[in-house]
């Protein structure tokens, strides 16, 4: 390479400025994740105030000559003692008078100073020393008002940063400046420069639609809503420790009331949990569904759903019941002021997904169940009822909303009448659930007929008229009061826990 004179007197680098010229040259590609060019894209050089569009290719190049003016008359002093600078193979020599110092800069293709050094009187310097990684830099090198760039590699190749005419290429960057880019459907991204002589290979992120919005409930998979205890220690003090779990109590009104927890493993006070109640049966208590000797019953803790929350996205929690002879209240809201207030201080206190609150349970558990569907449908999502019956509980009014909802009942129930489940609890859910309308309301729906299991086996019929982010499922299997049902063997081969799960993961 030959050598490059930055100065061979004072009077040559006046002269040369008053003639030479500086450029810039910003350019490169724009595509998005996938590495799929965009075209048409707004690319603006916002300091420098310059624009262009990205071809068909998503290449794009903003590129200006500017004139240098030359220094003012008398910026140098009649003292200033003449000096020497030659650049050559990357080794810059240099003999300059003391009242002419070199100032050597060193920076990285995104204009990153990486190396700065202020030479007086005379030697050599390799530029390459003054960078660690490998890669191409760019050298500035300047004695007062005149200024050379070079480019170079690591590995010791150099190149004079000049155009065909002549031109400096490099020319400094305004304080700020930023390199836009807008295109349709994508989010705006704004490139940080620290330098003008650059390429880049930009990346833009897809703009994600905006969220719907409904006049009642979620999105399906819609993003996690944090309670107020996210990010919180919990205030509430457990009575003691069980096998799964820990025991609390609730002041409700006048009265205590007794609740189960169980929460991760590795719980997490800032990531959202989904809440699942399980609602104990008649003849049980709430401790039977933390931990119980396996039966048809209690197969594994929670109706079975603990066990297949691998993952840890749960909290299970189980209420106790009211102790007037009937586990839960068939006469008054007492239950669901319990409840109300229960899921409250949970979501005060733990960090919870307030979209993704569950409800299940058997029996007499299936019957508070579909009570609290009636009119906490906008604080839960889904409920999974077993054996359930509409007599023997209390009923508030329904609020006329909908709310997801999954049956399973044994044709041959004694106990908690098929049939009733199936014409009066199915039915007022299905009025409620309805494709909604063109103003957001919800249609009755109660119409469509379920397909239930003929001979053996099961049949879990999904309804089609409902609207999709209130499903409806009802299964009808050939067996009587038990919510492990089976289509061989015994209720250790129960297939519900699996179904109830995947209804409500779908959320």
């Amino acid at each position: 390479m030959k050598d490059l004179h930055l100065s061979l007197s004072m009077a040559a680098v006046v002269a040369a400025l008053s003639t030479a010229a500086s450029a810039y040259t910003v350019s490169g590609t724009v595509a998005d994740e996938s590495g799929v060019a965009i075209g048409n894209a707004d690319v603006t050089l916002v300091k420098e105030n310059k624009a262009t569009k990205t071809d068909a290719e998503g290449k794009f190049t903003i590129h200006e000559d500017e004139n240098v003016e030359p220094p003012p008359t008398g910026i140098f002093a009649s003292s200033t003692t003449p000096g020497f600078i030659s650049i050559n193979s990357g080794i810059l020599s240099f003999n300059q008078g003391a009242n002419s110092p070199v100032q050597v800069r060193i920076f990285d293709l995104m204009g990153n100073q990486v190396f700065k050094q202020t030479l007086y009187g005379s030697g050599q310097v390799d530029l390459t020393s003054g960078v660690k990684a490998k890669g191409t830099y760019f050298a500035q090198v300047s004695t007062g008002s005149a200024k050379q760039t070079i480019r170079f590699t690591s590995e010791g190749n150099f190149s004079a940063s000049f155009d065909a005419n002549g031109h400096a290429l490099l020319k400094d960057v305004q304080p700020g400046e930023t390199l836009r880019v807008i295109a349709d459907g994508f989010d705006t991204l704004s490139v940080p420069l620290g330098t003008l002589d650059t390429t880049l290979a930009l990346k833009l992120t897809k703009t994600p639609p905006p969220a719907p919005t409904f006049k009642f409930g979620y999105a399906l998979k819609n993003d996690p809503t944090p309670s107020k205890g996210c990010g919180t220690t919990s205030k509430l003090q457990k009575t003691k420790s069980v096998e799964n779990g820990d025991r609390f109590e609730l002041r409700v009104g006048s009265e205590n009331r007794e609740y189960f927890l169980t929460l991760p493993k590795n719980y997490d006070n800032k990531k959202p949990y989904k809440l699942l109640f399980a609602m104990h049966c008649m003849g049980s208590n709430a401790e039977d569904f933390v931990h119980h000797n396996p039966d048809q019953d209690h197969p594994s803790p929670y109706y079975g759903q603990q066990k297949l929350d691998t993952e840890g996205n749960y909290i299970f929690v189980s209420p106790r019941g009211d102790t007037d002879g009937m586990p839960w209240s068939v006469s008054s809201d007492k239950d669901h002021k319990f409840i109300d207030q229960l899921l409250t201080t949970l979501e005060e206190n733990y960090c919870i997904d307030t979209s993704r609150v569950f409800m299940t349970g058997f029996s007499f558990g299936a019957m508070v169940t579909n009570s609290m569907a009636q009119d906490m449908q906008d604080r839960l999502r889904a409920v999974a009822v077993y054996a359930t019956a509409d007599y023997n509980i209390y009923l508030p009014k329904n609020k006329g909303l909908p709310i997801a909802w999954m049956a399973v009942h044994g044709k041959n129930d004694g106990t908690c009448q098929y049939n009733r489940a199936r014409d009066s609890a199915l039915k007022r859910i299905l009025k409620n659930n309805g494709k909604a309308d063109a103003d957001g309301n919800f249609t009755d729906a109660s119409a469509e007929k379920p397909k239930e299991v003929g001979g053996s086996g099961h049949l879990c019929y999904d309804f089609t008229t409902v609207d999709e982010r209130f499903p409806v499922k009802f299964c009808s299997w050939n067996g009587q009061h038990q919510w492990t049902a089976y289509d061989n063997g015994n209720w250790q081969s129960t297939w519900v826990p699996e179904e109830v799960h995947k209804f409500f993961e779908q959320f």
